[in-house]
């Protein structure tokens, strides 16, 4: 048994994420506390980290300064508690879903908690920021293969040639979601559905992982100069190429290159099924990527780690596996 751990992105928070999981584990519980610490001064909201989690409101954990650490917090949360009742469980690979890829180079020992609880917080404002709120759109295509699409954004772009639209999201086969000028978007997928296909449009903040998420990549670039980064223990495959990687000097740029970059997450399970991963655990909350990973190889087993009934299951699944 080859097991892979994933961890999820923004979308998968829910207002009571982690509070169960730290009544259970003191493991989980001393993540929280020390995302508290990390994060406090960092915003002009002085809600502890863990509050928000627990407690809400919904409408402040869903601003994406907030969301970003939180995940991240749920997620590392879950992998200890895991940790703590598995220490000798290893994956073979890890990787994360968007802001996922952070977890992942938390777990594989490339970046402190600390430093990434911090980062994600400026990355979450930045993405934000870079587009003023309405400008940007996002869209899910359904039933467009991933060549017919980027002949319908270059349609697109040349009937609005001051305009962005690209694939954001290579999620599963089938399964695009694309992000630009909320006209080009509009645009877009009024060419979709002459074409057979499906646009459903996304309820986001900003439109993520595209052109337009340049100045971010930016303010992520310089925040990362400041923060110290190692040779990762486990490799990770990173969203921007779908390419395991080990360097640390590497991890830093497909960091800076995924803010504006594609997330092509369906070529990463293929990546890790093809060097023989068979399992795969996703750590963090919510089951998007479990669903995901059965579209993308329907033999994979997944198991989820969110709360204490899907540890436990997970554990004895795994020991009775091991």
């Amino acid at each position: 048994m080859t097991v892979a751990f994933v961890f999820p992105g923004q979308g998968s928070q829910e207002v009571g994420m982690g509070r169960a999981l730290c009544e259970r584990s003191s493991a989980a519980r001393a993540v929280f506390d020390r995302a508290d610490r990390a994060l406090d001064g960092t915003s002009p909201d002085t809600t502890p980290l863990s509050t928000l989690c627990f407690d809400g409101p919904a409408e402040k954990l869903t601003l994406t300064e907030n969301t970003q650490p939180a995940i991240l917090t749920t997620s590392i949360a879950a992998l200890e508690a895991l940790r703590e009742r598995l220490p000798a469980l290893t994956p073979a690979l890890v990787a994360g879903h968007s802001l996922g890829e952070y977890s992942a180079l938390v777990c594989a020992g490339a970046i402190s908690f600390e430093d990434t609880a911090r980062l994600v917080r400026l990355r979450g404002r930045a993405m934000q920021e870079a587009v003023p709120v309405g400008e940007g759109a996002m869209a899910a295509i359904m039933g467009v293969e991933p060549d017919a699409l980027s002949a319908l954004c270059a349609r697109t772009i040349e009937a609005l040639p001051s305009r962005v639209v690209s694939p954001a999201n290579y999620n599963a086969p089938g399964q695009i979601v694309v992000a630009g000028h909320a006209d080009a978007v509009a645009k877009l997928s009024q060419l979709v559905g002459e074409s057979g296909g499906r646009a459903i449009p996304l309820k986001v903040s900003a439109p993520f992982h595209c052109a337009l998420m340049k100045p971010a990549a930016d303010r992520v670039r310089e925040a990362l100069e400041r923060i110290t980064m190692r040779d990762l223990a486990v490799p990770v495959v990173a969203n921007f190429d779908a390419a395991a990687n080990s360097d640390a000097a590497r991890a830093r740029q497909l960091l800076v290159d995924q803010v504006a970059g594609a997330v092509r997450w369906e070529q990463t399970i293929r990546q890790m099924v093809e060097r023989g991963v068979s399992t795969f655990v996703e750590i963090g909350p919510g089951k998007v990527l479990a669903g995901l990973i059965k579209r993308i190889h329907r033999p994979a087993v997944v198991h989820n780690v969110f709360d204490p009934a899907t540890l436990d299951a997970t554990v004895s699944a795994l020991s009775a596996n091991s």
